[in-house]
């Protein structure tokens, strides 16, 4: 679809990381953002960020993981600025869950499923009848994870699962859309190739008390910065995709109307070609190995 100022875009996820890039990069070319975040502070601070840069912005405190708040973030998108054009579908946390699977605490999945998964749901649901119905360009943007979409990470497996999920769920928005020849695309985004500074690994710091942990976290990581200088001090290579990138990326899918939002990596590459391998040949899944090794 053809972006033009005057649109309107939808973005939760959006006080920081990847949703506040892809937000200053809509208004950049022109579109008034909706920002939607759970974080309160945080979001107002975004928010007054961008409007100083010259944005015309809407902010609303959400819980992606709950239905009416979802609800209502679109009543106030569309009460606010009569229509919604883009919809990025991007907020997400990490549960922190650890151990073997079995070991998990069963909250660790609830709480990543009700965002990463259900928030997804919610936000098609809420936003889509209304972008079809209105017969205008329009163009729907839900975030995964190489460390789902592509191949599993084993080690961080309820996260892998829910971004699984999340491309599975586009893969059917898009033939749906399809059959109902909207004017409504759709893509599924891969963050990467490298890992990006986001608060994906301080999520606990907005864990609701319905999805608290039942016993305490194990991890010697509390953030990202603690982990990076960990691996540094281990002799390991620590790269980071700057979220702009990101942002770029989708801003050119959604113009091309590409269904896969996947930067170029021949990592992500040898990934994707290991696992179809595997299937193909019905053989056991050796792309997982170096982790059975752990």
């Amino acid at each position: 679809m053809d972006l033009r100022p005057g649109q309107v875009a939808v973005v939760t996820g959006a006080a920081s990381g990847i949703g506040l890039a892809l937000a200053a990069r809509f208004a950049a070319e022109g579109l008034k953002v909706v920002l939607a975040d759970v974080e309160e502070a945080a979001l107002e601070k975004a928010a007054a960020g961008l409007r100083a840069r010259g944005a015309e912005v809407h902010a609303r405190v959400t819980d992606v993981g709950v239905r009416e708040q979802v609800v209502a973030l679109a009543e106030s998108a569309y009460g606010t600025y009569g229509a919604v054009h883009v919809l990025c579908n991007n907020a997400g946390v990490g549960s922190g869950a650890e151990g073997r699977m079995w070991e998990h605490d069963p909250n660790d999945w609830r709480w990543a499923f009700a965002v990463n998964v259900w928030g997804v749901f919610h936000g098609i649901q809420a936003f889509l009848p209304r972008m079809i119905g209105s017969g205008q360009p329009g163009h729907v943007v839900n975030t995964s994870s190489g460390d789902g979409g592509i191949a599993p990470l084993p080690t961080a497996s309820v996260y892998a699962v829910t971004k699984a999920a999340v491309v599975t769920m586009t893969e059917s928005l898009y033939a749906h859309l399809r059959a109902e020849h909207a004017r409504v695309g759709a893509s599924v985004l891969f963050p990467g190739p490298h890992m990006l500074r986001t608060g994906l690994w301080e999520s606990h710091r907005n864990r609701p008390d319905r999805y608290a942990k039942q016993r305490p976290r194990r991890t010697p990581y509390r953030s990202l910065d603690q982990w990076e200088a960990a691996m540094r001090a281990a002799g390991h290579e620590v790269r980071f995709t700057p979220a702009e990138e990101v942002a770029d990326l989708v801003v050119d899918g959604v113009r091309a109307d590409r269904f896969w939002l996947l930067p170029a990596s021949e990592h992500s590459d040898a990934r994707i070609r290991a696992r179809a391998r595997s299937m193909l040949e019905r053989a056991a899944p050796s792309y997982l190995e170096r982790f059975i090794l752990d």
